[in-house]
């Protein structure tokens, strides 16, 4: 039996995930031999909608995108709900629609909505209470009582490292499986959440982000579970499109054919298995 998301939080050191903004990113995750993979809020808002990370779209199209990327793979994954897009119950109902679409694993945050990507300026975060209500309701009203909740606080950058260490074992005794203190800006406060909470946590690796960027070896010699590269894809198909499209503009066409072959991108969109479906089963006319 494939591990859950859960076994392999427990098993790994650290379970490494890259995120998926697409359906074809998910499919080369799985081709490329990940155990698990994440999608997050910043990804599917910026690659399917065009918008900024600042709380525009909830949740009927955020799941719009993660329903299309969760079709194409059996990957444990990982869901950003954001702030649960209401109260206690709007959470729950997040939580149970995102789990009737396979996710095996979400994490919430305590910002106050409108909320924004853990990286920019601006945040603003609830009650200490008003969280712990979402994540006990959340816990108790799971589908599948292996659902992996992780719960977010943004409180470093409200309030201080101190702030985000007590929220963070308040969390814990809620009814967390495990802790994302997002944006640290030095190792030091990243070995201290480690030190500290001894629980599971995820380490957020974002390009350009205030958080030292570290390669997974060193995330678990610090301590860390889970480490997220969540953007890392996004980043860089953002810029190889950007970069093909002023090459086509300037009509030097410098990057034709340094992409992959057409035959390539069709074992990636599995194109052999629906050859073999159509040979299979398809009409003969000879018939």
């Amino acid at each position: 039996m494939p591990k859950t998301f859960r076994q392999l939080t427990n098993e790994a050191s650290p379970l490494v995930m890259p995120g998926a903004h697409d359906a074809l990113t998910a499919r080369m995750i799985a081709q490329t031999g990940f155990d698990a993979f994440m999608i997050g809020g910043f990804q599917i808002v910026g690659a399917r909608y065009g918008t900024p990370d600042i709380g525009l779209l909830g949740l009927g199209e955020i799941s719009a995108g993660v329903r299309d990327i969760l079709a194409v793979t059996d990957l444990p994954c990982l869901v950003d709900v954001d702030t649960g897009y209401g109260d206690v119950k709007n959470a729950v109902y997040t939580l149970n629609h995102y789990e009737m679409l396979g996710a095996q694993a979400i994490f919430i945050e305590d910002q106050l909505a409108p909320k924004r990507c853990g990286h920019m300026a601006g945040k603003r975060i609830v009650p200490a209470a008003e969280m712990e209500a979402k994540l006990r309701a959340c816990a108790g009203e799971r589908c599948d009582p292996e659902t992996f909740i992780i719960a977010r606080t943004d409180a470093i950058a409200t309030n201080g490292i101190d702030e985000a260490l007590r929220r963070g074992e308040r969390y814990m005794k809620a009814g967390a499986d495990a802790l994302f203190i997002e944006a640290p800006t030095s190792i030091e406060d990243m070995r201290r959440i480690c030190t500290e909470l001894p629980v599971p946590q995820l380490a957020n690796m974002i390009e350009g982000g205030v958080t030292p960027l570290l390669s997974p070896r060193e995330l678990g010699d610090i301590g860390y579970a889970i480490a997220s590269y969540g953007i890392t894809t996004l980043m860089l198909a953002a810029r190889t499109i950007r970069d093909a499209l002023a090459d086509i503009k300037s009509g030097e066409m410098r990057l034709a054919n340094t992409g992959l072959s057409f035959p390539e991108y069709l074992d990636i969109v599995d194109m052999p298995r629906w050859s073999g479906v159509e040979d299979r089963y398809g009409d003969d006319p000879d018939a």
